[in-house]
């Protein structure tokens, strides 16, 4: 699956960082660069196809989040802005997400994960719903949440632990883990979360998955323990 995007962006540096994320990304396809709304109502006449706007909302003569209220069928939005005063107006048009200047790839990566996800159809998101996209070495891996046993830091990486393999990507544990189901997964160290469905036993300060022994900090204890608590109650 592509996805056609176009950037509007008055500022030279900006796009420069989003033309160099975008092309990092095999299924984003970068159609144009426009530094105002005039410019961009054009192009999205010549090429219909566009899929997601990279929109900055402070902008000269007229505003991003004016000019994407003005448009007929709008295609989904991520604003980029400098102005977080500005994230509230983004959510209520419906934005895919909303990114602060100077963001991280790590960060855009996370948003256009999302874009993905609305636009997949029902039936391809696997029999029991989620399913996350991670970058590993270029490539873009679609992963089944209920196959995940548990992320782990590993240096300036993090190791995504399937069944009978791992996926190796250079994305935050932070945004890893908040990208996972809060009623599924739960920290259990600074370096570790699990898939609580996937743990066979616990003792003491460690916890068993298949072969894995999985470390509880001190700090996560009482929360992973109430956490455990309320999902048997549940």
């Amino acid at each position: 699956m592509k996805i056609n995007c176009l950037i509007i962006d008055d500022e030279p540096s900006s796009q420069i960082v989003l033309k160099k994320f975008i092309a990092d990304v095999d299924f984003l396809e970068l159609i144009g660069v426009c530094y105002n709304a005039v410019d961009a109502i054009e192009k999205l006449k010549q090429n219909p196809s566009i899929d997601l706007l990279f929109l900055d909302i402070n902008m000269p003569k007229i505003s991003g989040l004016t000019f994407y209220k003005s448009l007929q069928n709008p295609p989904d939005v991520i604003f980029t802005t400098a102005y977080p005063q500005y994230a509230v107006d983004g959510f209520e048009v419906n934005a895919i997400d909303f990114l602060l200047k100077p963001f991280s790839f790590d960060r855009f990566f996370t948003a256009v994960n999302k874009v993905v996800e609305k636009k997949m159809p029902n039936e391809t998101k696997l029999e029991n719903g989620h399913f996350i996209m991670i970058k590993s070495n270029k490539t873009l891996h679609k992963i089944s949440i209920k196959n995940i046993l548990f992320i782990e830091a590993f240096g300036d990486y993090v190791k995504v632990h399937l069944e009978d393999t791992f996926i190796m990507t250079n994305a935050t544990f932070t945004s890893i883990f908040e990208s996972l189901p809060k009623q599924l997964f739960i920290r259990t160290h600074k370096s570790f979360a699990i898939n609580l469905n996937k743990m066979n036993s616990m003792s003491g300060n460690q916890i068993m998955i298949k072969n894995h022994k999985i470390p509880i900090g001190q700090k996560y204890k009482t929360d992973f323990l109430n956490f455990v608590n309320d999902t048997k109650t549940n």
